[in-house]
C-alpha cells in the first residue's frame, strides 16, 4: 500500500523499525550478551567476559567449527557443480522436461530435512555405497539440502542471460565446448558467487538432516551447540552460535569481493 503522507511514512518506517528490532536484532543480541556473560541472573548479564569463547575455540567446539566449514565449502562446492551442470542441461530441454528438473530438484525444500537424512541414512547405509559412519553422508546430506538453491540461482541466471552472445560466438566458428567456457560460464560467474554463498550459509547452520546422519568423528557445530543447550551450558552454546554466526558472514563477505570482482570483468 501506498503511502502519500510524511506522517504516514515516518509511521510506517517506525513499525517497520520496531519489527526488524524485535524479530533480528533483539534475538542476536540477546545471543551475544549471554555468549559475554558469566552470569545472569537479573534483567541484564552479569561478570561480563571472553571465557565462553575461550571454550568455544578450544576442544570439541574448535574442532566442530572446523568441520562446519569443511562441511559446507565442499557441500557448496558440490552443489554449485551439479547444480550448474543441471541447469545448462535443463535450459536446452523442452519445456515440459525443463518442469520436470524444476519439480525434482526443489524436492528437499518441499519435505522436512529430517525426512532426508532419514533417507540419506537409508540409502546410503548399505553397499555398494556404504557411506554411513563417515563424514561423506554428512557432506552428501547437506549437498542434497543445498543444492535446490544452486540450481535455482543458475537457471534464473540463465533465463536472463542475452542469447545474442552465444550466437555471436557461434557465427563466429567457436565450438559448444568454448562457447560455454568463454562466453556463458564467465557471465554467469556472479550468479555463481551468489549461489555458492547461499548454500555455504544454508550448509553452516543445517541441524536437521545432520543430527540424523552425522558420525561421532564428523560432528558439525549447529549438533555441538544443540547438544549444549540441550545439557544446559546456554552461555557456552551462545558463545558457539556467535562464533558460528561470524564464521558465516565472513566467508560471505569473501565470497560477495569475488563476485564482486567477477561482475566488473
Amino acid at each position: 500500500m501506498l503511502v502519500w503522507t510524511r506522517r504516514g511514512r515516518a509511521a510506517v518506517l517506525a513499525v517497520f523499525g520496531i519489527v526488524v528490532v524485535v524479530v533480528f536484532v533483539a534475538p542476536i543480541a540477546t545471543v551475544v550478551a549471554a555468549a559475554l556473560a558469566g552470569r545472569w541472573t537479573g534483567p541484564l548479564p552479569s561478570h561480563l567476559g571472553f571465557a565462553n569463547f575461550d571454550r568455544a575455540l578450544s576442544g570439541e567446539e574448535s574442532a566442530s567449527l572446523s568441520v562446519s566449514l569443511q562441511t559446507a565449502l565442499l557441500a557448496g562446492l558440490l552443489s554449485l557443480v551439479l547444480g550448474t551442470w543441471a541447469a545448462l542441461a535443463s535450459s536446452e530441454a523442452p519445456a515440459w522436461l525443463r518442469r520436470i528438473t524444476d519439480a525434482v530438484f526443489h524436492v528437499p525444500v518441499a519435505v522436512p530435512s529430517v525426512a532426508i537424512g532419514l533417507g540419506v541414512l537409508i540409502t546410503f547405509n548399505e553397499r555398494p555405497l556404504l557411506l554411513g559412519g563417515t563424514k561423506w553422508i554428512v557432506i552428501l546430506a547437506h549437498t542434497v539440502l543445498v543444492l535446490a538453491y544452486a540450481f535455482s540461482g543458475v537457471s534464473a541466471a540463465l533465463d536472463r542471460l542475452d542469447p545474442g552472445y552465444r550466437q555471436a560466438a557461434e557465427s563466429l566458428g567457436a565450438g559448444p565446448a568454448r562457447v560455454l567456457f568463454r562466453i556463458t560460464l564467465p557471465l554467469l560467474l556472479p550468479a555463481l558467487g551468489a549461489a555458492a554463498g547461499l548454500a555455504i550459509a544454508l550448509s553452516m547452520g543445517e541441524l536437521g538432516a545432520t543430527i540424523m546422519v552425522y558420525p561421532a568423528t564428523w560432528k558439525t557445530l549447529p549438533v555441538t551447540i544443540f547438544a549444549a543447550t540441550d545439557r544446559g551450558a546456554v552461555f557456552d552454546a551462545a558463545a558457539s552460535t556467535t562464533l558460528l554466526v561470524l564464521v558465516t558472514l565472513l566467508a560471505l563477505i569473501i565470497l560477495g569481493r569475488l563476485k564482486g570482482r567477477a561482475a566488473l570483468r
